[in-house]
């Protein structure tokens, strides 16, 4: 198997194909707004909307420097969780979760026109991976805030 291959595979598995753990497309299947927004209270923690804004800039960030194009939109870490704004209106919550769906497709589109020795180029392989632990982590908090809300089917 392709190295590329094997990262690919990855890359689905924690964005939509179901391995042994739930993937993220999973983790905010059925969501509104609302819920995407929700916060415990008392809690210092970030609202699933949050988390959504900061892991579409990494894989959007990723994506064109895997392109080698110029990444004009600098955040910090922080400011990466309010990439957009949040609302009760469940049609822009859509449009994040279709943002999502986006930067996941053209990592994706990326990805598949690497070849092995671009990879070991400017740690690509490493960037890659990174992003996919990444999304991992993210999608277990968000996970977990659903749970605490109540909205995490109880068949999963």
């Amino acid at each position: 198997m392709k190295r590329t291959d094997l990262l690919l595979k990855v890359l689905d598995s924690t964005f939509e194909k179901e391995s042994w753990y739930a993937p993220f497309k999973h983790a905010i299947e059925g969501l509104t707004a609302e819920q995407a927004i929700w916060k415990p209270f008392g809690e210092a923690t970030k609202t699933i909307w949050e988390n959504v804004n900061h892991l579409i800039y990494y894989k959007e960030r990723l994506a064109a420097n895997l392109e080698g194009r110029e990444w004009p939109h600098n955040l910090d870490g922080n400011e990466t969780f309010y990439l957009t704004d949040q609302s009760n209106d469940d049609k822009e919550w859509k449009k994040v979760v279709e943002r999502s769906e986006n930067a996941q497709r053209k990592l994706r589109q990326v990805l598949s026109t690497i070849s092995d020795q671009e990879l070991d180029q400017n740690s690509l392989e490493r960037k890659l991976l990174d992003i996919m632990l990444h999304d991992a982590y993210h999608t277990g908090q968000i996970i977990q805030l659903r749970k605490m809300q109540g909205s995490w089917p109880s068949n999963r």
